[in-house]
Formats: structure tokens, C-alpha cells, sequence
């Protein structure tokens, strides 16, 4: 597959703006990994290779491991993953696929019985901009050898 273009040396901007929501998330008091699974599976969902292969190894960076990794995929099925996890794919999900689905009122109580008001505001933040990521990935169709190079 070909990129399409370098999106971010057309946009820059753009993208400064979409590295302060990330910042934001950064700052909050959601835990590293926890985000990362967030990232990947929204990334998955979505079809985005760069960012499935940049959010991978993050969180493996991150400490995460290769069982739970190849899990995310599989969340519901595997049982790697904590209740809070669980609560943040479920949302994570929900909030990906709005064309589909919605983020149900039992989805959003499930999270917001793990998560305090500022972190769900910042897991709400971590899946819309990843999903703006990944949208612009797909489209100017980013790959990894790209970036790598």
C-alpha cells in the first residue's frame, strides 16, 4: 500500500492541535497502559496499521505483555483483563463504532463505576482523538515503513 500523502507536513498545525489533546490525556491520572489498550483497540477497530503498530509497541513499552497484547482483539473472551480494563475497551468500543452502536447508558455506568468524573472526561478525550488519528491514517493510508525509515 502506497501513502498517500504526509499529512502532517500539510497540517501541522493540525496536528499540534491533536498533540495537546493528547497531552491532556497524558496528564491525567489514567494509567499508561490502560491507555494503550484504549489506543489499540480503537486503532483495530478502526483498521488503522500505523497506529495499531505504533500503539502495540507503546504499550509494550509500557509493560505490557505479548498474551495481553494479542488479547485486546479479544477482550471479552480472554481473561487477561481487569474489571477496569474491561470497562475502558467496553467504552472504547461503544465510542468507535457510533455509526453501529451507541455508547448505551449501561456502557457509559460500567465505566463510570471505575473511573472517577475527570478520568472518564479524559478516557472520553483518549477515544475521540485516537479516532481522529486513526481516520487520518486511513485515509492518507500512513503505514509503518514509512515512519520507520
Amino acid at each position: 500500500m502506497t501513502e498517500r500523502m504526509e499529512l502532517g507536513k500539510f497540517a501541522g498545525e493540525a496536528y499540534k492541535a491533536m498533540a495537546g489533546l493528547d497531552r491532556f490525556v497524558a496528564q491525567s491520572t489514567l494509567p499508561k497502559p490502560l491507555l494503550e489498550l484504549v489506543r489499540l483497540r480503537a486503532s483495530q477497530i478502526n483498521g488503522c496499521v500505523y497506529c495499531v503498530d505504533m500503539h502495540s509497541s507503546d504499550a509494550k513499552q509500557a509493560g505490557e505483555s505479548d498474551a495481553r497484547l494479542h488479547a485486546v482483539a479479544v477482550w471479552r473472551e480472554a481473561p487477561f483483563f481487569t474489571p477496569q480494563e474491561r470497562a475502558a475497551l467496553a467504552f472504547t468500543e461503544a465510542a468507535t463504532r457510533l455509526s453501529t452502536d451507541d455508547v448505551t447508558d449501561e456502557v457509559w455506568a460500567q465505566a463510570a463505576a471505575q473511573f472517577d468524573e475527570q478520568q472518564m472526561a479524559a478516557l472520553t478525550v483518549a477515544v475521540a482523538t485516537i479516532n481522529a488519528w486513526n481516520r487520518m491514517g486511513v485515509a492518507t493510508r500512513m503505514t509503518p515503513e514509512s515512519y520507520k525509515s
